[in-house]
C-alpha cells in the first residue's frame, strides 16, 4: 500500500534539514581548517600545539574585522570551558601581550628570533581565545576610516559581541561550553561592558544566540576613574616614588571626582609621572627595560602636553605596557612569513609595520563612561561569578584603587583579608564577598601571568573550577 502524503512530509522535512546541517557543518569544519596554524616560524617542535588565527567579519557593510589567535586546550578541549582574553590600552594587542607575553602557550623569545612553549600557560585549563581589539589594533582593520574615530567603549562591545558570536559559528563545537572572558588594564571596561551585552542579549533568544555565558575575571583593572586615580597618587607617596610635597600639591589641587581635570591637578599629576620615567611604572621593583625603543608607547615617550587636550583634559596613557617583551614582539610578528603562516594582515589590510599597541587610537578613543561599578552590581546580581586580581607591584593601575573600588560596592563579607599560599609561600592576598572576590599577587606587576606565571595559573584554575585560594602552606 502507498505511503499517504501524510506520512512522507516529516521525512521529506526531516531529511532537508539534515542535509541543511550538514551542509552548515561542512561550512565551518572548511571555514575552522583554513585558520588552521601547521608551523610557525621558530615554533618548537613539541609539545604539539593545535592552533588557528585569521579574521573574522563584524561589519559586512564597513568592512570590519577582528583578527583572533585560538588555541585548543592541551587536554580534553571537549570538556574544557572557551575562555576569551582581552587587552586593553586602548589600542593595546591582546596578541602582543596576552598570547605572545603572558598566558598562551607559545610565547615570543627575547630578541623575537622565535618561539618557546609556556609550562604555564592558561589553555591548560581551558580552550583559549584571543582577540585584538577595537579595529585599528594589531592585524583588525576596516575599510572605513570613519570607524577610527568613534571608538568608545560602546562600540568596542557590540564589535566584540558580534565577533564572538561570528567566531562560535566558525567553531560551533564551543557554542554549549561554559564561556569566560578575562583581561587586564583598561579591559577592565572592554570585559564587563562585554558581559553586560552578553547578559542583556541572552534574555532574547529569538533575536540572539544564546551564550553560555558564566562570569568574568580581571587583572589590575580600570574599573572607576575616581579610585584608580586616588589610588594612583596615594600608591605613588606609599611607595617613596614622589615626595610628602609633591603628594600634598596633588592633593590640594585635584578633584578626581570631576571628569575634566584641572590644568592644575595636569601639572600636579604630571610630576609624579616624570618620577616614574626612571623606573617601570607596570613593575616598580623590576629593572627598567634599556633597549632601544621601536614603538612609542612607552611611559618616558607619551606626549603628555598633548594628552592635555585630549576628552577629559586629563592625562591619558597605556594601561598594560612593557618595553622589553613588546620589541621582542614586534620583531617577530613584522616577520613576513609569521604573518603568513597566521594568515594575518591579508591583501594588507594593515598600514605600516603591526605594533603592540597604537598610538592613533589612544589619540582618537572616546572616553565616556567614568566608572563600570554599576555593572559589577548588575552582573553579582544576577549570579554571575567575578573575580578582581592585582599585582602589588604595579603602579599603574594599583592595587589600592583596585580595594577601594570593590569595598565601594558595599557587598557582604563572606571571607576575612586573609593569605594564600604556592609553594608553601605566601603568593598574595584575598577577600571574598558575596558574589566576589579579590585577590592579589604579591609582587606582580601590571602583567601578572608574565611577572608570576605559576601563581596565575593556580590563580585561574580556581577562577574557573569554584575553588578557594589554598589557605595554608
Amino acid at each position: 500500500m502507498a505511503s499517504s502524503p501524510k506520512s512522507t512530509y516529516p521525512l521529506s522535512l526531516i531529511t532537508i534539514l539534515f542535509v541543511l546541517s550538514f551542509a552548515h557543518s561542512f561550512k565551518s569544519l572548511h571555514a575552522q581548517e583554513s585558520d588552521r596554524v601547521f608551523n610557525l616560524p621558530g615554533q618548537p617542535k613539541t609539545p604539539p600545539v593545535s592552533q588557528f588565527s585569521g579574521y573574522i567579519t563584524v561589519n559586512k557593510d564597513n568592512g570590519r574585522a577582528l583578527f583572533y589567535w585560538f588555541f585548543e586546550a592541551q587536554i580534553l578541549p571537549s570538556e574544557k570551558p572557551l575562555l576569551l582574553w582581552l587587552n586593553g590600552g586602548p589600542g593595546c594587542s591582546s596578541i602582543g601581550y596576552g598570547a605572545a607575553a603572558e598566558l598562551g602557550p607559545l610565547r615570543v623569545k627575547r630578541y623575537g628570533t622565535g618561539l618557546e612553549f609556556n609550562a604555564h600557560a592558561w589553555n591548560k585549563e581551558a580552550n583559549l581565545l584571543f582577540v585584538e581589539s577595537p579595529v585599528g589594533v594589531g592585524f583588525s582593520y576596516t575599510n572605513t576610516s570613519s570607524d577610527l574615530i568613534k571608538l568608545d567603549d560602546g562600540f568596542v562591545a557590540e564589535d566584540a559581541y558580534s565577533f564572538l558570536v561570528n567566531w562560535l559559528r566558525r567553531f560551533p563545537q564551543y557554542q554549549a561550553h561554559d564561556f569566560y572572558i578575562a583581561g587586564e588594564s583598561y579591559a577592565g571596561h572592554y570585559v564587563p561592558q562585554l558581559a553586560e551585552v552578553i547578559y542583556e542579549h541572552n534574555k532574547d533568544r529569538r533575536t540572539y544566540p544564546y551564550i553560555n555565558f558564566k562570569g568574568f575575571i580581571v587583572g589590575n583593572p580600570e574599573t572607576d576613574d575616581y579610585f584608580d586615580s586616588k589610588g594612583l597618587l596615594e600608591y605613588a607617596w606609599s611607595h617613596s616614588v614622589v615626595s610628602d610635597q609633591v603628594y600634598e600639591q596633588a592633593k590640594n589641587v585635584c578633584n578626581f571626582k570631576l571628569l575634566d581635570w584641572s590644568n592644575a591637578c595636569n601639572d600636579a599629576m604630571n610630576i609624579i609621572f616624570n618620577e616614574y620615567s626612571e623606573i617601570d611604572i607596570y613593575n616598580i621593583y623590576a629593572p627598567k627595560c634599556n633597549l632601544a625603543q621601536t614603538s612609542s608607547g612607552t611611559m618616558d615617550q607619551v606626549d603628555e602636553t598633548k594628552a592635555k587636550g585630549r576628552v577629559g583634559r586629563r592625562i591619558r596613557m597605556y594601561s598594560g605596557y612593557d618595553p622589553c617583551f613588546s620589541s621582542y614582539a614586534e620583531d617577530y610578528f613584522n616577520m613576513v612569513d609569521v604573518q603568513r603562516s597566521l594568515h594575518a594582515n591579508v591583501s594588507g589590510k594593515i598600514n605600516g609595520r603591526w605594533g603592540v599597541c597604537n598610538d592613533s587610537i589612544l589619540d582618537a578613543y572616546n572616553f565616556t563612561v567614568f566608572s563600570v561599578l554599576p555593572i559589577y552590581s548588575k552582573l553579582i546580581k544576577a549570579g554571575l561569578k567575578i573575580w578582581v586580581y592585582s599585582g602589588d607591584a604595579d603602579g599603574r593601575v594599583p592595587v589600592i584603587g583596585s580595594r577601594y573600588c570593590m569595598e565601594a560596592l558595599d557587598l557582604p563579607l563572606k571571607t576575612q583579608w586573609h593569605p594564600w599560599y604556592h609553594n608553601k609561600q605566601v603568593a598574595g592576598r584575598f577577600v571574598e564577598y558575596e558574589g566576589l572576590t579579590m585577590v592579589t599577587i604579591r609582587g606582580a606587576g601590571h602583567l601578572v601571568p608574565l611577572n608570576k606565571p605559576e601563581e596565575a595559573l593556580v590563580m585561574v584554575n580556581s577562577f574557573l573550577l569554584g575553588k578557594q585560594l589554598r589557605r595554608h602552606k
